[in-house]
Parts: C-alpha cells; structure tokens; sequence
C-alpha cells in the first residue's frame, strides 16, 4: 500500500519509513542461500517488489504501545512476508501462472520442481526466523501456515455438492489471504507487548481487512482498467469471485447470457469483453462493492479496543484505501 495511510505525523511517519526500509533491505538477505542457484530462486519474487502490506501492518500494529524493539518489529515482518512469497511460488505452480508481478514466475523461468523446492526453502527460512522470536510467535506462525494450506486445498477441491459456493468462497479467502494478514497485525501488537484482548482485536481487524483487501481485487480484476493489471484474468481462467458468484446465484431471464459466460474459462477476447461489458454495468458490481464497503467498517470497529493514537489512526486510514483500490 501507499504511504496515505500514515502519513498523519512527520515523526510518526518517519518511524514507519525507517522500518520499512529497514525490511526491504533485510529481505534479500534473508532469503540466501549455500548457493548462488538457490539465492537467486529464491530471491526472484522478492526482487520484482510487490505491495509489502503485510510488513506494513506488522510496522503499524507495533506502533500501539511504546517500546517495541526496532529489530524484532523487522524479524516478524521478514517472517510474515517470506511466508507469502512462499507461498506465491507454490500457487503458481498450482495455477501454471507464467507471470507473477510483471516477471516470469519461478515455475516459468525454471520448472515446478524448482518452484516448489524453492517455496519450502523460504517456509524454512520463515521457520528459523520466527524461532529467534520466541514460541509465542512460532505458535501462531504453524497455526497459520496450517490455515493457508487448508485453504488452498479447500480452493483446490471446490464446494461440496449443494453447498454455499459464496459462503466457500469467503472461507477460502479467509485461509488463504486473510489469516496471514491477521497474524501479521498479531506480530506487531505482541512485539509492542499488547494484552491478550488487544491482540485478539488485532487478529480479527486483519482477518477481516485481509478478506476485503481480496474482495478488492476480485472487483479491480473487472471494473479497472488502471491498476497496472490486464482485466478479466479470472474470466480467462473460470475462476469464480465475489461479483461473479452474486450473478451465478441470480435467477434473473436478463442475466442467462453473463451466467453461461461466467460458467467456463473464457479463451476468445470477444468473450472476454463481453463478459466484462455486462459485468461492469449490471447491479450487483454495485453490491460486490456495497459488500466490500460493509466488511471494511467490520474491521474497523475491531480498532476501538486498541489504545488511541497516530497507529489506531493508520490503521483505520488504511480501511478507507483498501475500499478505495477498488471504487
């Protein structure tokens, strides 16, 4: 994310920069290897850059209460984010993704064994990190981790016959994206020394405001064609999100055409933007969005129960700028 949403106070602001150029610094390194090979495998997704919003909620989140140590606010955001990295590489192979962040993806430059073999190095190198923490912190990395693969398995296998599709949609986005997220805003309120119940509050602030930040992009994915990123990639692959499961679920005459569309991967561009026409001016976009604006204010009102201040402030400044990616 931008620097919108703590720019609220010079010092304040300052501290959150050094922080997090102290991370991006430190990444690089924490990712080497014995080996040139490996070094550069697994370096290769951490050089293309990517929006470190986690590593910005773990900065954010310590910030709550005075005294956090500068160099373990660093180590539990260098955990946090070599467990996403991890995991891109792993869900590229999965999807046979070709690009991750405007660069050929691992599996792609090498092959999926490489890509996989690399993923669980830097899971391993997450481990160790989060080891010099202590086991509170180790704890909730290996419940996590647990959570992120249920979901891809989950994500993998799909919804049971007769189930909710939305509802398993929303579970899938909460393991996969949200709990990483949750456990980043934990880090930093633990670094600081927040109570149980401040933590509790930060868990469930980053849950909801990871899911969000998802749900944000399943929009962006049909509505922008400003976000740096070629529309219609989930129409492309037939994956279902928030807006085209709403017009699944429809039973409107109008909308068969974008149903039958919607129901199967989309190889013509003709389709592609057709589909996207219709996606983009039928009502329930509106509602996908309504939706995203809904679950915001849910993460927002998790906040009450952290002491007031410039980080409370960032973090709620940071509800508004995820709702707004996608406006």
């Amino acid at each position: 994310m931008t620097a919108q949403s703590y720019e609220t106070d010079p010092q304040f602001e300052a501290t959150v920069r050094a922080r997090l150029e102290s991370i991006e610094s430190r990444l690089v390194d924490a990712a080497r290897a014995d080996t040139d090979f490996v070094t550069e495998a697994a370096s290769h997704i951490i050089r293309a850059g990517g929006k470190r919003f986690r590593p910005l909620l773990v900065v954010l989140a310590s910030q709550l209460l005075e005294g956090a140590d500068p160099d373990r606010i660093d180590r539990a955001a260098i955990v946090m984010e070599l467990t996403h990295v991890a995991s891109l590489y792993h869900d590229d192979v999965m999807d046979e993704a070709l690009v991750r962040r405007a660069a050929p993806s691992a599996n792609a430059r090498w092959d999926n064994t490489v890509a996989i073999l690399v993923g669980d190095y830097l899971f391993s190198k997450a481990s160790s990190t989060v080891a010099t923490l202590g086991p509170e912190y180790v704890l909730v990395q290996a419940e996590t981790f647990a959570r992120l693969v249920q979901g891809q398995i989950a994500e993998t296998r799909g919804p049971r016959p007769g189930s909710d599709a939305l509802r398993h949609y929303l579970d899938v986005v909460a393991d996969k994206t949200g709990s990483l997220i949750a456990a980043s805003a934990r880090f930093g309120g633990m670094v600081c020394g927040a109570t149980p119940e401040q933590l509790d509050a930060l868990g469930r602030y980053g849950e909801e405001i990871g899911v969000v930040f998802q749900l944000s992009d399943d929009i962006i994915d049909i509505a922008s064609d400003q976000s740096g990123k070629r529309p219609g990639t989930d129409l492309r692959e037939g994956v279902l999100t928030l807006p085209t499961l709403l017009v699944s679920a429809s039973t409107e005459p109008g909308d068969a055409r974008l149903r039958d569309l919607i129901s199967r991967p989309l190889h013509e561009e003709e389709e592609v933007a057709e589909a996207l026409a219709l996606l983009r001016s039928h009502p329930l976009l509106e509602a996908a969005r309504d939706e995203i604006g809904r679950r915001a204010e849910v993460a927002r009102s998790y906040l009450e129960a952290l002491p007031s201040g410039l980080a409370r402030d960032a973090l709620s400044a940071l509800c508004d700028q995820v709702v707004d990616r996608s406006a």
